[in-house]
């Protein structure tokens, strides 16, 4: 294998400080290895990955997370050992390398070396809300939702802003509206050309830059990324004219010294419009980074336009032509970026967008005018930068974590919303791109928001880098009024969490995901891109607006909300500090008693009660430090195994896990490291607790010294348990700490016998079942029966890593009772082979279009050994 092991052993650096030697053995990680070794396969075999238009590399890209202070040192060892090393900066300790597949267990292992991602094609997940396919009504009634139009008021349900208090706290103060603040959106590209995203509520330009994280000498880039063009001296032409792609090019101005001449097979390059065809040349002059693009395709440049990158001078340019017999236009805008890749290589991007996903983030986080009307985003005057790190391929992880680095140092972003991540088995918040994120946030000042994830109702289902300590991670929350208005759904519930939203704790315990906000949104989407909104409501939006849903969507809810709040601090001579936003948004967050502590955090951002808290200084507190048991599937990879930063219970009874009425003691330890140097007295409070915790009142904490707190558990019930662990001095302003608490009380599977559930789901809502599958089982078999007629129902699979156990991605949002048969998945009969031993989740759920309100379910779990 190229000199890969595949070996997985417990692996995970924290930081510098005092990291054991065994902790650190693996610091790939069993998934990133696999990543390389099927890279290396592909390799041999010149494979090419579906959708690459390139061979594979004989090289991986690989980012390092490294101690601090060696950044320089570990670069000269790598390259010492074969890697070519294409960045490094220093202040957070990073490092990034193509390394020869034969040589990626040596440079992992160097002492310096704390944590290595490989780089990864991300998937974007569908954020429509049915992919295109109707279903059956789901009101009950004759009557349809109206449609959002100009006359809508920014107070709505189809842009729920007012759901996080915004629009009441906009009304109260008009100047708090996000003026003077840039927002980096990390995704795949903001239109330049949508009005909404034209101009701030004072008529500056809202979009004042748009660049790309990508780079075609990453290993993921180069093999989907087709939007760039590279120059070397291979390129290099002189002369009036030049021949090449069996073409006689004009040189722009007479060419001569210092021209590179490039060109696109438009065929291969897919751009949408389908009267282009053949090559698009491009030149780029050395001397001022002058870029010409052949758009007429007289292989003469004299008559192009001369561009520069949209910072310049916001140049804006158009492939093709549009139809005008047809509702979207096929005219589609480009800007230009030229990047130094290397001392011998330039690289042009024309920067393209081939997803809304990027244009329906910025609008959320910051659109003025929407429909032309009053709605808004959340900070209409905000200033936003794009940074591009995807296509409709996907994300790859190196530009997730270059462009990051690029917003947050060289943009004067002030906050940066992140709606893409992928979902690891071990989320720890311990992956190089979560380590590199926090120490970002540390160095730069500058928060960074990230969506949880839209794996699902499993318990630790939270996704990558969302899981990093200081990143916000977002749930994404949905009301009855916009389950109504963007969905044409009637349900039962004022206030919810989505089914798909991606819950908690961290695989350590660790407190994911922080906050909640809006999860679904009308906003705006390129006009060349087709619209999408659920046929159920009964109306169609213009071209440049769909309804998407998502934590994607929730994410720069919660970002535009820290656009007004540091908007506000300015203006009051306040510089919050993130630790600051982050107290803020957490001890004033609208808590849920309807939904569990895993899935919602602290709750729903609240921007009024916030700002309170940040214009009166309640964001003071000491610091405590929090250890305590941690059982899971993969606690043992922990950086300390079996401990983690909250109390996260996960196993199988008998194999260390709970049983339903069993009630056990953990020893919780709490440690201040701030404050007086005698003992002090802090206040333990929990909420959302249904009964299952109890801890003491009160504990004394001395500093620097661990003090223990023994936290009781006793699940009254089958499934997850979970609350929030507050951990407050009353002599500061805002409480100090706080911790997750999570227990599984899961049902054994008995071979030989069958277990039943009979119960009633609510339309847009889940129950959710805990069974533990023991170990040498050779199958799981579940039976969905007692369907009512018409009732759209499902359950769904998770197994105890917290992923999904379905092989159907179509089953993700098809595989219901009355609906489409099932769209290839069996709605009432699936069997896992060889499952996983431990605690499984099913999570029964009954679909937005389901006829009937409450639908009643019988489900059967069997097991065999």
């Amino acid at each position: 294998m190229c000199g890969l092991s595949l070996s997985s052993v417990p692996a995970h650096a924290a930081d510098d400080a005092s990291v054991p030697a065994a902790a650190i053995a693996d610091k790939l990680g069993a998934h990133d290895r696999g990543l390389i070794a099927k890279y290396a396969a592909q390799f041999r075999a010149r494979s090419l990955p579906a959708g690459a238009d390139q061979e594979v590399p004989d090289f991986v890209t690989l980012m390092f997370a490294v101690k601090s202070g060696t950044t320089e040192e570990a670069a000269r060892q790598l390259a010492d050992l074969g890697a070519e090393v294409t960045r490094t900066d220093p202040e957070i300790g990073y490092i990034k390398a193509n390394v020869p597949f034969d040589a990626v267990d040596q440079v992992v292992a160097l002492d310096d070396v704390l944590r290595v991602d490989a780089d990864e094609l991300l998937k974007l997940e569908d954020t429509t809300a049915d992919s295109g396919t109707a279903g059956a009504g789901s009101s009950g009634t004759a009557d349809l939702p109206a449609a959002p139009s100009a006359a809508t008021p920014d107070d709505n349900p189809y842009m729920p802003t007012r759901e996080t208090g915004s629009v009441a706290f906009k009304t109260d103060h008009p100047a708090y509206d996000g003026r003077g603040v840039t927002i980096g959106i990390m995704d795949t590209g903001v239109d330049p050309t949508h009005p909404a995203l034209a101009t701030t509520t004072t008529g500056e330009r809202k979009l004042v830059d748009t660049v790309t994280g990508t780079n075609p000498l990453n290993f993921i880039d180069l093999l989907f990324d087709r939007t760039w063009m590279t120059f070397t001296s291979s390129n290099k032409v002189t002369g009036p004219t030049a021949d090449k792609y069996g073409i006689t090019w004009t040189m722009p101005e007479g060419g001569g010294d210092g021209y590179y001449l490039s060109g696109k097979n438009l065929a291969i390059a897919g751009y949408t419009d389908p009267t282009l065809s053949g090559y698009l040349g491009v030149a780029y002059r050395d001397s001022d980074g002058a870029v010409w693009l052949d758009l007429n395709q007289d292989h003469v440049f004299t008559d192009d336009e001369l561009y520069r990158p949209y910072r310049v001078n916001h140049q804006i340019g158009y492939l093709g032509h549009d139809d005008p017999s047809t509702p979207v236009n096929e005219r589609e805008p480009f800007t230009v970026e030229v990047k130094h890749l290397s001392a011998k290589t330039v690289g042009v991007d024309i920067n393209t967008i081939d997803e809304a996903h990027g244009t329906h983030v910025a609008g959320i986080t910051a659109a003025n005018g929407i429909l032309g009307g009053a709605m808004n985003g959340q900070a209409p005057g905000a200033k936003l930068v794009s940074m591009r790190a995807c296509t409709e391929s996907g994300c790859s992880s190196a530009a997730l974590t270059d462009g990051m680095v690029d917003l947050a140092t060289n943009y004067h972003v002030d906050v940066i919303n992140l709606s893409i991540g992928s979902g690891p088995a071990l989320n720890d918040g311990q992956s190089a791109m979560a380590l590199l994120y926090d120490r970002l946030i540390d160095t730069t000042g500058v928060q960074i928001v990230s969506s949880a994830g839209n794996s699902g109702t499993a318990t630790n289902s939270v996704g990558d880098p969302s899981s990093a300590d200081k990143v916000i991670s977002v749930g994404a929350s949905v009301s009855k009024e916009t389950w109504w208005a963007d969905y044409g759904s009637a349900v039962a519930k004022e206030q919810a969490v989505f089914p798909f939203s991606s819950r908690g704790p961290r695989e350590d315990g660790g407190f994911k995901p922080d906050v909640t906000a809006p999860g679904a949104a009308i906003s705006t989407t390129p006009d060349w891109i087709a619209d999408s909104v659920p046929p159920e409501t009964g109306y169609t939006l213009p071209p440049g607006y769909s309804m998407f849903q998502g934590t994607s969507m929730a994410s720069p809810q919660a970002t535009g909300a820290l656009a007004l709040l540091i908007s506000a601090a300015r203006q009051n001579g306040i510089s919050p500090t993130p630790a600051e936003l982050r107290q803020a948004i957490a001890s004033t967050a609208d808590f849920n008693k309807d939904e569990p502590a895993i899935a919602q955090g602290h709750g729903q951002i609240d921007v009024p009660q916030a700002w309170k808290a940040l214009s009166k200084g309640y964001t003071d507190a000491g610091e405590v430090t929090v250890s305590a048991p941690v059982c899971t599937m993969y606690s043992g990879q922990l950086v300390t195994p079996g401990t983690g930063s909250g109390l996260y219970n996960g196993c199988a009874p008998g194999s260390g896990g709970q049983s339903v009425g069993e009630s056990r003691t953990y020893d919780v330890t709490l440690t201040r490291t701030t404050g007086p140097d005698h003992a002090v007295p802090y206040v333990l409070r929990l909420q959302g607790n249904d009964g299952t915790f109890s801890t003491p009142d009160q504990v004394m904490l001395e500093k620097n010294v661990p003090t223990v707190v023994q936290v009781t558990a006793t699940p009254g019930s089958q499934g997850i348990h979970s609350a929030v662990l507050a951990i407050d001095d009353p002599t500061t302003k805002a409480t100090d700490q706080y911790a997750m608490l999570a227990v599984q009380a899961a049902t054994p599977l008995v071979p030989g016998s069958t277990w039943t559930a009979d119960g009633t789901v609510n339309r847009d809502d889940t129950v959710v079942y805990s069974v533990a599958v023991p170990v040498g089982a050779t199958s799981l078999t579940v039976d969905l029966s007692g369907i009512a007629e018409g009732s759209q129902t499902r359950w769904w699979a998770y197994g105890p890593d917290g992923l999904t156990a379905e092989k159907s991605t179509a089953g993700t949002g098809y595989c219901y009772t009355g609906y489409l048969d099932g769209n290839g998945c069996d709605p009432l009969n699936r069997t896992y082979a060889k499952p996983k031993p431990g605690v499984w989740e099913f999570v029964v759920e009954a679909r937005r279009t389901s006829p009937l309100l409450a639908n009643p379910y019988h489900l059967e779990a069997t097991v065999t050994q």
